[in-house]
């Protein structure tokens, strides 16, 4: 879920750096160190995934060690890139230079260190660790809301995009809200057997409302420039950017009060919001210029497949209960890992290759002495990664299942693996190699 770096809203993300417009206001050292982080944390929630194997082939889904891994994804990974995205989202494609940059480096060195300790003192139950997180996060939150939402006022357009960061950023707020009673909750206990309820909320908001709202509004502007799509019908997105925050309100309400009615309505609403996001981006597919597609549409394929499944998943959860915690378990796993980590690394893979040759070789553009975007990496290592991860996933499902920790730890392992070789791409495209 990254910005479009180099081209403005109207103009196709090329194949050849040789026709690739110059940036403008590109804020590409802070975009560069929310990306680098994030990686970071990919790379350790990944090793982590190993680690909690043994909770995860039983559903222990609200285990401390399971909670503390999930962060690493949700705040490390998910929500760092997105920061740093936006830090290039807004100046490119809404005509809104940030506010400040100065607030957003405060941002990272106040919400890049705070994840991983408060991811760190959940899994081990570390209280120190705990509020120190949870203070930095706090801060860094705070800071990365104001910074954007002082700058969405000057945006020169107004379009689907600029209301899904807008609807984003306050459902960002509210995650952190609820995490902070989650972590009182801990020492208190005050929640008791709500407290089930307040962590499905909460997983909710922070995966729907926050990085799921933020991945529709962002594809509707960067899609069609990946897929050199034009003239396709795009009305799904406001469709979409309807329904989901629509159905997340209602899961709240019918989760705090227990009505049943209402919360398969929310699910209905939410089922439908996805929908409209996959037809969406089919409608992109489908009014395609250029008929080959590369390897990072091809994650966001895949990923969007596992959100279908995800989101099929919700009912038979709702059905089922607290009951059976292994479905509620591959809900999350399938959602999170397949659905949403993939989506942002096929993303990954059109941005970044553009963002280090437009730092590294702008000045040589059009005399042909520099590799083309698509040179910086391997195609091939990464559809191996795509194979891996994909049967990653589905291992994991299978042996969260099946109960079986054998079949779960596989699946981890190759989940891990396949973060090594995306981020050996990563590195190779950041010391300017070519494939």
């Amino acid at each position: 879920m990254t910005a479009a770096v180099g081209a403005p809203s109207s103009a196709p993300v090329p194949s050849s750096p040789a026709a690739a417009p110059v940036p403008v206001r590109s804020n590409v050292g802070l975009a560069g160190e929310h990306f680098a982080a994030a990686s970071f944390y990919l790379l350790i929630g990944s090793i982590g995934l190993i680690w909690i194997a043994p909770e995860l082939s039983i559903g222990a889904y609200p285990s401390p060690r399971v909670a503390g891994i999930t962060h690493l994804f949700t705040l490390g990974w998910l929500t760092t890139t997105i920061f740093g995205a936006l830090y290039q989202l807004l100046p490119v494609a809404l005509g809104a230079p940030i506010r400040s940059i100065r607030l957003g480096h405060a941002e990272f060195w106040t919400f890049a260190p705070g994840a991983g300790l408060f991811a760190a003192g959940v899994a081990t139950s570390n209280t120190m660790l705990h509020h120190v997180g949870i203070a930095l996060v706090s801060i860094g939150v705070i800071l990365g809301v104001g910074n954007v939402a002082a700058t969405l006022p000057r945006a020169k357009h107004r379009d689907v995009t600029w209301g899904a960061i807008a609807l984003a950023i306050f459902f960002l707020a509210s995650t952190l809200t609820l995490g902070v009673v989650l972590l009182h909750n801990i020492h208190t206990g005050f929640l008791a057997s709500a407290r089930i309820i307040v962590l499905a909320t909460h997983l909710h908001v922070a995966l729907v409302g926050w990085a799921l709202i933020m991945m529709v509004g962002v594809s509707h502007r960067l899609l069609p420039m990946f897929l050199l799509s034009h003239g396709g019908i795009t009305h799904w997105t406001k469709r979409a950017l309807c329904l989901l925050p629509a159905g997340v309100t209602l899961l709240a309400a019918g989760l705090a009060t227990r009505t049943t009615w209402l919360e398969w309505l929310a699910v209905a609403v939410l089922e439908g919001g996805v929908a409209c996001f996959i037809w969406q981006v089919r409608c992109f597919y489908v009014s395609r210029v250029r008929r080959k597609t590369d390897v990072g549409m091809h994650f966001a394929g895949t990923a969007l497949t596992f959100l279908a499944v995800s989101a099929l998943l919700g009912s038979l959860v709702l059905a089922l209960g607290v009951s059976h915690p292994r479905i509620a378990t591959i809900y999350v796993a399938v959602g999170l890992l397949g659905g949403i980590v993939m989506f942002v690394v096929g993303f990954f893979y059109k941005i970044v290759p553009l963002l280090a040759w437009t730092v590294r070789f702008k000045d040589r553009m059009g005399k042909g002495t520099a590799p083309t975007v698509a040179q910086m990496f391997s195609a091939r290592v990464a559809h191996v990664q795509l194979a891996l991860m994909t049967l990653a996933v589905t291992l994991l499902s299978v042996g969260i299942a099946t109960a079986s920790l054998h079949v779960t730890r596989c699946g981890a392992v190759l989940f891990a693996v396949g973060v090594v070789l995306f981020l050996s791409q990563i590195a190779r495209v950041t010391l300017g190699g070519t494939a």
